[in-house]
């Protein structure tokens, strides 16, 4: 009886085991998808010259695939057939199990008679039939990945100008060999195939290291969340327009209507976000800890663009110039000591000489060695200090974030309580039921009003602020986005190469603008004015010179008085009038005498001869006039 009881006490903890193994795989983590990666790139080919890119294209691809976090990278390089087919072999044991298979290809390939092929570096296709033992049809790669069961991605890099075509004998003449790949349509469902150039149309490897290709799909494919379809729509557009509108990337196949990334978008961030700048700021102080060359150099292998960047790059300088200060001082010693020794030895005068010459270019050198690390120092101190208020500005435009948004969701959290509040009281007539709700949704419609009022003017006057810093705002700061504030925004994004938009201010364009250490919008100065420094200066001409049409000094030119029809009408009249007018009277200079006295002879008369009183015939003198 006693066993028999054991027994069933034994029984029921057996069953509840199983059930707590059972509900733990249940509820257990979803297993994470498999994804497997094949990438070929054939550069060095034996029958034709030796493409440059195909090789570092597919470390370059395999680079982003492995950063995407693909369980399994096969990189390949320079196969010949046989190592493709063992390599094609190998990865699809490897697919068979995987949700996510994806194959690149880097190198030569060739349509013949409408089915593509991928072509070995061993190949030497010396006839048209050569293709079919040379070379591997692409429906040998969608073969290999057929088993995967989410997504089956193949990309061809493949579409070059092909040698082979250009020496290979027809057998046939009508067997067409095509000119870069020929369109194909997958029969599996999701599918997708890409080429790097349309079909029928070839693509270029370009003059960098990476072709346009390579180039667009390492900046695009790795992006978190971006489907696929997209990700390629912006290959294609990037790569059209780095080969001026030559080279159209082509995607054949069809995928469902979910969005399907090549890398899952990462998990959207709860409550307050630390400070994306916070781990460059840390490194940042740990190289200032330091100290040394070798610490900065090592910051900015880590971050070479940006805000701290160019701080660090002035503590690099202050560092170079404290070496050269040494090396000066040392060089200005070992001239004192050369010169001591030769005093003491009795050099001759001019070693003597010469050695002083040397010691006072060592001094001077010194001097101005010393005045440069000066000049780097108040120059680091400044940039510290500018860091600082951009870091203090930072921190405050956050908390005033953080603020608004705290806010918001308290004035949220308040209206859903008066809503429920309201639901549960007694219910009363329908006209006065109406009113009041109308005026509960205008009061929680207007009542958050202050707060964005308030931190919009804040934000706008602080963003003006910083565009009146780097020079593209020359008017006073104000709480409200005018459209002079509006054309500042503008100018910036012109001159610092940004998009941000010009109708509102924004806490990205806020921090934009304060990572930018000094002036950013050109001076431009009025007419008669020129920029010095960060101020426009009147110009003044020394005398006998005036500001010219090009803003520039220029000597004026005398000018020639010029007769005009006036003064020629006006001599010729006084001309007139002098030669009509009747000739004066000029006094003749002789002098008569009487009995009264003596007087000059009146104008117009002449003394003359007269008649005497009575019929004698004695003549006087006296005056005749007319």
């Amino acid at each position: 009886m006693e066993l028999h009881q054991r027994g069933q006490q034994v029984i029921p903890l057996r069953l509840f085991g199983l059930l707590i193994i059972a509900i733990w795989l249940t509820c257990g983590p979803a297993q994470a998808e498999k994804r497997v990666a094949l990438v070929i790139g054939n550069s060095a080919y034996k029958s034709v010259p030796k493409l440059a890119n195909p090789v570092s294209d597919a470390s370059l691809i395999g680079g982003v695939l492995r950063r995407a976090g693909f369980d399994t990278i096969d990189v390949r390089q320079d196969l010949s057939a046989s190592e493709m087919r063992k390599a094609l072999r190998e990865f699809g044991n490897k697919t068979r199990d995987a949700d996510v298979a994806v194959v690149y290809y880097a190198g030569h390939g060739m349509e013949v008679d409408g089915a593509n092929y991928l072509i070995p570096t061993d190949a030497t296709l010396e006839t048209d039939t050569d293709v079919y033992d040379e070379a591997l049809p692409l429906d040998r790669v969608l073969v290999t990945i057929e088993t995967a069961k989410q997504l089956r991605l193949v990309i061809l890099d493949a579409c070059r100008d092909n040698p082979f075509a250009k020496s290979m004998k027809r057998t046939v003449a009508s067997r067409a060999i095509g000119r870069g790949l020929a369109k194909v349509e997958p029969t599996s469902p999701n599918t997708m195939i890409a080429f790097a150039a349309k079909a029928g149309s070839t693509a270029s490897d370009g003059d960098a290291r990476n072709s346009p290709f390579a180039t667009a799909l390492a900046d695009h494919l790795p992006k978190p969340g971006l489907d696929l379809r997209k990700a390629f729509g912006f290959v294609r557009d990037d790569v059209l327009k780095t080969t001026g509108y030559k080279q159209e990337p082509y995607v054949y196949g069809s995928l469902g209507g979910d969005d399907v990334p090549l890398v899952a978008a990462k998990p959207a961030a709860t409550g307050p976000q630390a400070n994306p700048q916070d781990a460059i700021r840390r490194d940042y102080e740990l190289a200032l800890q330091l100290g040394t060359r070798d610490g900065w150099e090592a910051f900015l292998g880590q971050y070479p663009d940006g805000f701290y960047a160019n701080l660090a790059k002035g503590q690099l300088n202050k560092i170079a110039a404290e070496e050269t200060r040494a090396t000066a001082e040392q060089k200005a010693k070992a001239a004192e000591q050369e010169k001591a020794r030769l005093i003491t030895e009795r050099a001759q005068k001019a070693e003597q000489e010469k050695a002083a010459a040397a010691a006072k270019v060592a001094e001077e050198a010194r001097i101005a060695a010393e005045k440069a690390k000066a000049i780097e120092q108040a120059r680091a101190d400044a940039a510290e200090q500018q860091r600082k208020a951009a870091e203090a500005a930072a921190a405050k435009a956050l908390a005033e974030k953080q603020a608004a948004e705290k806010a918001k969701a308290e004035l949220a959290a308040k209206q859903a309580a008066e809503k429920e509040a309201a639901a549960g009281a007694t219910k009363q007539t329908a006209d006065r039921q109406m009113l009041p709700d109308a005026e509960t949704q205008k009061v929680a419609a207007l009542a958050p009003a202050p707060t964005s009022t308030a931190s919009a003017a804040d934000l706008a006057k602080s963003v003006q602020s910083e565009l009146r810093r780097v020079g593209c705002l020359t008017s006073a700061a104000e709480g409200e986005w005018t459209s002079a504030a509006q054309r500042s925004l503008t100018l910036f994004n012109k001159y610092a190469g940004t998009k941000f938009d010009v109708k509102l201010a924004s806490v990205d364009a806020l921090d934009a603008l304060k990572t930018k250490p000094g002036r950013v919008c050109p001076l431009v100065c009025n007419f008669g004015f020129k920029a010095d420094g960060d101020q426009c200066v009147k110009i003044t001409c020394r005398a006998g010179y005036r500001v010219g049409d090009d803003n520039e000094c220029e000597k004026v030119q005398e000018k020639k008085p010029v007769a005009t029809r006036e003064d020629s009408k006006k001599r010729d009249q006084d001309r007139k009038e002098s030669e009509s007018a009747a000739p004066k009277s000029q006094a003749s200079g002789q002098i008569i005498c009487n009995n009264a006295g003596c007087r000059p002879v009146a104008k117009g008369c002449r003394l003359g001869s007269v008649p005497g009183p009575g019929n004698g015939i004695v003549k006087i003198t006296g005056e005749i006039c007319n």
